[in-house]
């Protein structure tokens, strides 16, 4: 089996004002199809590699399946993260973030800091982490370093240009900002309700 580009379940220009159509189509059509070919690309180099029993370029190949596969999965959690009717925390997820935060201002804060911290590509997240049983909020470097194994992502901005450099040039500010007002909190919601029901820490034993 070989990973696919999954499609929106929203139409292109659905974001609009906040991310254009334009951005949308060229983050979704060419950005992310490229890191679905080329995670498709790496596992059919290791494949071969395993065929003929050549595993010299093995290191380049692992390199290329992570950046490549954690882009796709990335991507894959940012589009559902995201819905043109917006709206705002409340429930459970609302309870955990004002446990593990103190408030919902003091979380918004510090995922903003997380996001205009960023040095060069990356993104900001909100995950759970299955060693310490709570949230975290990190930063991502590119598509796949600078995450513990056992975090498993709930909300993703990914702070890559090509993902707002058409609608905020180099305001980065602006676009997190926006990014407020389309979050999917239902998503998120969902992705806590499975995290919490389905996931053991860590430290089975």
């Amino acid at each position: 089996m070989t990973y696919t580009l999954p499609d929106l379940n929203y139409d292109y220009a659905a974001l609009e004002p906040h991310i254009s159509a334009r951005i949308m189509e060229l983050h979704h059509s060419k950005h992310h199809q490229a890191y679905v070919t080329g995670a498709n690309v790496a596992l059919a180099a290791m494949e071969e590699a395993r065929a003929t029993d050549n595993f010299g370029n093995l290191p380049k190949l692992q390199k290329d399946l992570a950046f490549n596969l954690g882009g796709h999965v990335n991507h894959s959690i940012f589009w559902k993260n995201l819905s043109a009717e917006g709206g705002e925390a409340s429930g459970e997820l609302l309870a955990a973030i004002a446990e593990y935060f103190g408030s919902y201002e003091a979380f918004t804060k510090h995922f903003t800091a997380a996001a205009m911290g960023i040095q060069g590509s990356g993104w900001a997240y909100l995950a759970w982490d299955s060693l310490g049983n709570r949230l975290v909020i990190g930063q991502l470097y590119d598509q796949q370093g600078n995450l513990a194994m056992g975090n498993i992502p709930l909300l993703m901005l990914d702070m890559w240009e090509h993902a707002f450099y058409l609608d905020y040039q180099n305001v980065k500010a602006d676009y997190v900002k926006a990014f407020w007002n389309i979050i999917n909190w239902d998503d998120v919601a969902k992705r806590f309700e499975s995290v919490k029901a389905n996931s053991r820490s860590l430290l089975l034993g």
